[in-house]
């Protein structure tokens, strides 16, 4: 097994592991998301006098309209479709009415998801010396040949090693360095539980490890996957495929950057 895998795993499962992850994504408790005044006022009197249509246009013009049905981001793309199509209104506004005022708005007021919050925390974590290696933008990037990580958007990146490193993946990258006159790249993810959504996060990161690319390739991986047992993310991460490939958490990263540079 890759040694920094191994680590990984031995650090999630003996250590104080969560406690140090904190920094690296330092997920907020979700607060309340703002409901507009106005908006608001027109919801309640549309729901006081049962107008269906008035009702779900006016929780249309909120941030986040209050059921999860998959007919109504329609409607928020093409707000003309209200009137074409009254069964379809009727029938969510149903759902709102049985719902209540004060649940309507308890749903409409709530906070964003954790997993919303991720995307730049691992870059921060990276900007204030988390790889232990000084962070540069682009154009120092280029033209230095100092050990060096790149401070660029994800996209930036992808550009990069699009042109320097010939990696062809429609994915931009999270991570991109130079360490002793080699390339690293990869991509972060914290997988915060199993299924859907998640599966497909470990997914893009692997698949990053099999880019035909002149670079050292890592998949940064944190959260669930490295619980042993019968679970899907570790029995991947663990199996013939990839157990020997450069898997790590964040939090082993600087050991993975100290083996490249000669250090260990």
């Amino acid at each position: 097994m890759n040694p920094f895998l191994s680590l990984s795993i031995d650090y999630a499962s003996h250590r104080d592991y969560l406690d140090n992850l904190f920094p690296v994504y330092p997920i907020a408790p979700n607060s309340s998301r703002d409901v507009d005044s106005l908006i608001w006022r027109r919801v309640e009197e549309a729901f006081e006098n049962r107008d269906d249509k008035a009702l779900v246009n006016a929780l249309l013009r909120l941030e986040l309209f209050p059921v999860k049905d998959s007919f109504v981001s329609f409607f928020k793309r093409d707000k003309t479709a209200l009137d074409r199509n009254p069964a379809t209104v009727n029938r969510v506004a149903r759902h709102l009415y049985d719902l209540g005022l004060e649940e309507i708005h308890r749903l409409c007021s709530a906070g964003k998801e954790s997993n919303r919050q991720i995307g730049p925390m691992f870059r921060n974590w990276i900007r204030n010396g988390g790889a232990g290696i000084a962070p540069v933008g682009m154009a120092d990037f280029i033209t230095g040949n100092r050990d060096a990580v790149l401070d660029a958007s994800d996209q930036e990146m992808m550009a990069f090693a699009r042109e320097h490193l010939g990696y062809e993946r429609e994915k931009g990258l999270d991570f991109v360095a130079r360490v002793s006159g080699r390339y690293v790249i990869g991509e972060a993810k914290f997988l915060t539980d199993y299924g859907g959504h998640q599966n497909a996060q470990l997914n893009d990161a692997l698949a990053t490890l099999n880019a035909d690319v002149d670079a050292v390739k890592v998949a940064i991986l944190d959260g669930v996957c490295y619980i042993p047992g019968h679970a899907k993310m570790y029995s991947i991460i663990t199996s013939a495929q990839y157990r020997d490939q450069n898997i790590m958490s964040a939090l082993v990263l600087h050991n993975f950057i100290e083996s490249l540079s000669g250090s260990l």
